[in-house]
């Protein structure tokens, strides 16, 4: 497989996990300034970010990675039913080879939604000292009525609306896309789920951002952060947002996230003096 361009906006594919994922990168590589490493949601891919990673790279300076986890996009398709603990297999197992694939040598993770559930887990399981920070979207670490009530619910526009239709624009296994991440959560079993001892474990600075018209879940997401994190946690509570942050308030997620990453860019500099 060919080396990782960082000059090229095209997409690009590397290989972790044993698939073959889409990836594109914006602003400098690695060897010249922190990385922003993007974990989409349950039903997302690199195109459902939209333009927010290259408005976060003008804003924050720094290089943007961007990849369609398996099943997603136009990245490999998986198997069905996923595992239920598939979002710690991706945290444990799939992300540190994406890290190694791209010569990561020092990021932050942004994650939305189950990638923020991912970036958690990644932080407080594997402990990656290359990672600097972790930016949570609307995370998930545990169950709630609500949610799976929504879940339920975008399982019967996809049977019998036209939600199927409009997922199919984005991703070339569509039936992989949504059932793999709708059949896990409504499976009876999954309300048991719970990883809030993840973040027992994280040791860096942590962003934590919830929409309070959020349909997926509550701010007990974002309050158990500050609760268990060892690290300075900032939490942000934004109004007229639902489940999407950075489309429901796009310049309120890039002020949030570039405050942020100058911040540990300045703990960095003063370390180092």
């Amino acid at each position: 497989m060919a080396p990782i361009d960082w000059t090229c906006s095209d997409t690009q594919r590397i290989r972790a996990g044993g698939a073959m994922l889409e990836m594109t990168c914006l602003g400098p590589p690695p060897e010249q300034a922190t990385t922003l490493v993007l974990l989409h949601e349950g039903l997302g891919c690199i195109a459902l970010w939209r333009d927010f990673p290259l408005r976060l790279a003008e804003a924050t300076g720094c290089g943007v990675l961007v990849f369609s986890r398996q099943g997603y996009g136009r990245s490999d398709p998986c198997d069905l039913p996923r595992p239920l603990d598939y979002m710690t297999d991706e945290a444990v197992r799939v992300l540190p080879e994406v890290l190694d694939a791209i010569g990561l040598r020092r990021g932050i993770l942004v994650g939305h939604s189950d990638g923020a559930s991912i970036a958690a887990l990644h932080a407080g399981r594997v402990g990656d000292a290359r990672i600097a920070g972790v930016v949570l979207m609307a995370p998930h670490f545990f169950t709630e009525p609500m949610g799976l009530k929504s879940i339920a619910e975008a399982r019967e526009a996809y049977r019998h609306g036209d939600l199927r239709s409009r997922l199919a624009k984005y991703h070339a296994h569509v039936d992989a896309a949504f059932l793999g991440w709708n059949g896990a959560w409504l499976d009876p079993d999954f309300t048991r789920w719970d990883i809030r001892d993840a973040l027992d474990g994280v040791s860096v600075p942590v962003l934590a951002i919830q929409g309070e018209a959020d349909q997926y879940g509550t701010r007990a997401q974002v309050d158990v952060v500050a609760e268990r994190v060892p690290a300075e946690v900032e939490l942000a509570l934004l109004p007229d947002c639902r489940h999407s942050p950075f489309l429901d308030q796009p310049q309120r997620c890039l002020d949030l996230l570039r405050g942020f990453v100058l911040r540990l860019q300045r703990a960095t500099a003063d370390l180092a003096s």
